[in-house]
């Protein structure tokens, strides 16, 4: 039982300790990886139809 003490109370300082971003700095971070996932998905979705539609093509005319 000491021991589970003694570590809540390390984790409790560690906590302590950390740098917590502001609401506004989270929010930013939130909308940006947002965005970024968006773009990333469009540019995948896009190579995908790209090549499917290549494929397609070369399967084709063979």
């Amino acid at each position: 039982m000491q021991k589970l003490m003694q570590y809540l109370k390390d984790v409790r300082s560690e906590m302590l300790k950390v740098s917590w971003p502001t609401w506004n700095e989270l929010t930013g971070a939130t909308v940006l990886v947002i965005i970024l996932s968006i773009i990333m998905a469009l540019f995948v979705f896009a190579c995908d139809r790209s090549l499917g539609l290549l494929m397609k093509l070369l399967l084709q005319t063979t």
